[in-house]
């Protein structure tokens, strides 16, 4: 549809990539793509519908990702692009997914579905409601809100996710309950669901949304 007939419902996080500005159209369960010469918006990914897989501890549902417009998404927050692929923090199933761009699916890059701060490999690591996420070229950093930490994904066969700022592998959970207003190093710190987050010449800048 054209500019003055689109519409959106909370749309949180952008991502400009040529003329083409992607959005996290989070409360559509869409992403979103706005063609800035055509003046057109259409959706690039979700089926308008939210996605009610939850994680079983014994019997995984947690999406896998798939074909663009008939994967239901749930609760896209926040975009990056990195060398043509684009990055999605999915706050509703508490995982990274990504989608190259010109390619017909999308998929999950790391969470495996629970919500915790548990680091390890992309697809074993816990995070809890992803919802800022930047580069430096090599690394994506990501904060999860509801553990009120700060955190990097590496890529590749044998990436892994690692906590920089926060609480994590906590026991029974703890870990998402271990917020407050800390100045410090690493574990020490206590941050309280924040949510934006930027690089900028070496440093991360976060936005500590609830302090």
């Amino acid at each position: 549809v054209n500019f003055a007939e689109a519409t959106f419902d909370h749309p949180q996080g952008m991502c400009l990539v040529g003329d083409v500005l992607y959005v996290a159209d989070t409360e559509n369960h869409l992403i979103r793509k706005v063609d800035l010469q055509q003046q057109r918006v259409e959706t690039l990914a979700g089926t308008g519908e939210q996605s009610r897989m939850r994680f079983a501890r014994n019997d995984v549902t947690f999406p896998s990702g798939g074909p663009l417009r008939q994967t239901p998404l749930n609760s896209p927050w926040d975009l990056f692009q990195l060398n043509g692929v684009l990055y999605i923090a999915m706050a509703g199933p508490h995982q990274l997914w990504s989608h190259t761009l010109g390619s017909e699916v999308l998929e999950v890059l790391a969470g495996s579905g629970r919500e915790d701060i548990l680091d390890g490999p992309l697809a074993e690591a816990a995070l809890a409601q992803p919802s800022g996420i930047t580069s430096d070229g090599e690394f994506l950093y990501f904060v999860d809100s509801e553990g009120s930490a700060v955190r990097v994904a590496s890529l590749g066969r044998n990436g892994t996710v690692k906590t920089l700022v926060g609480p994590h592998d906590l026991p029974r959970g703890r870990s998402l309950f271990e917020f407050a207003d800390i100045d410090g190093t690493g574990d020490a710190v206590r941050l309280q669901h924040p949510i934006g987050l930027a690089y900028h010449n070496g440093q991360l800048f976060v936005a500590d949304t609830y302090n």
